[in-house]
């Protein structure tokens, strides 16, 4: 009996242990699928209006397309300029969510580079559920080339845009960067250079592969060819115009799919880098356009992209 009892004391003490370690585990559990929503553009979308400083104009809601998602906004030198170079952003949020006047997707970026006389473009675009990744990327596109249409009469130079994005918004510019001739067709001239600001999902068909959030599955359907055809790793054939991955160090995917997608370019031909940020998904938007190293290294990226860029980016501080 004596074993009995010794087996029975083990498993009640083991059962104890369990318990009191089960609060704990799934707080650990909670905490990484809340990071992993928040680095997917899943966390509490921030509705706070950017403020927009003295001395910056903003025309809302400029239509490029027939849809009311189809709109952008402008924010220009309230003094005007000529022949500006032009940030284009696209703004995050799962495919689903997220808006272009979003304080984390303009304040600071309007602030640092509007005084130093450039444009800067924040667009919409139409979301899930109705309109599907690929489709978002050529909304993209069809906003690309209206604005450079209109760059004269803003005082900007339609030659010299660039595209930035963030989060889902990285992926579509990741995947014109990837595949131009999506821009060309809807009319696009090509652009200086990309910004993609913390994509996860620059090797679509490695996520729909391996385990992966229900928001890939909403974006991305369970066709291999629309996994492959939506994936800038994928698409990336031929050399195209200068790349910067800037990616977070706190998440698995996004530094590895950076440095992935890194190698395959310059192997093409074209040049680009990564930047690893010890920054949070959300502080990698947030914080581009604050004085500090990170903003400095992301502007020496753009100075090499052209010599008015380089310019302007060394005006009034």
């Amino acid at each position: 009996m004596k074993p009995t009892k010794t087996r029975l004391r083990t498993g009640l003490l083991a059962m104890l242990l369990a318990s009191l370690c089960l609060p704990a585990a799934a707080g650990s559990l909670r905490e990484r699928l809340a990071q992993r929503r928040a680095a997917a553009g899943l966390d509490a979308v921030d509705t706070t209006p950017a403020v927009i400083p003295p001395g910056v104009r903003v025309l809302r809601d400029v239509p490029y397309g027939g849809d009311p998602a189809q709109r952008m906004d402008v924010y220009l030198p309230a003094q005007g300029t000529a022949r500006a170079p032009v940030i284009f952003m696209v703004h995050g949020g799962g495919w689903s969510r997220g808006d272009k006047a979003m304080r984390s997707v303009v304040q600071d970026k309007v602030a640092r580079w509007v005084p130093r006389g450039f444009v800067v473009i924040s667009t919409n675009y139409r979301m899930l559920p109705g309109t599907r990744p690929i489709e978002q990327a050529r909304d993209v596109a069809r906003a690309l080339a209206v604005a450079q249409g209109r760059a004269a009469g803003w005082g900007a130079d339609r030659d010299r845009f660039v595209l930035m994005g963030h989060s889902a918004g990285a992926h579509l510019v990741g995947l014109l960067a990837a595949e131009p001739e999506l821009a060309y067709d809807r009319g696009a001239l090509p652009w200086l250079g990309t910004v993609s600001l913390d994509s996860a999902a620059l090797d679509v068909v490695a996520i729909m592969q391996g385990p992966h959030l229900p928001l890939y599955d909403a974006a991305f359907g369970d066709d291999p060819a629309y996994w492959r055809a939506a994936s800038p790793l994928q698409q990336l054939k031929t050399r195209g115009a200068p790349f910067l991955a800037v990616c977070s160090t706190r998440r698995r995917e996004s530094c590895p799919q950076a440095r992935n997608f890194a190698t395959k370019a310059n192997g093409l031909h074209m040049r680009a880098q990564v930047l690893g940020e010890d920054l949070s998904h959300r502080e990698i938007n947030e914080q581009l356009g604050m004085p500090g190293d990170y903003t400095a290294q992301v502007e020496t990226f753009l100075a090499t992209l052209d010599p008015v860029v380089a310019r302007r980016l060394n005006g009034p501080r």
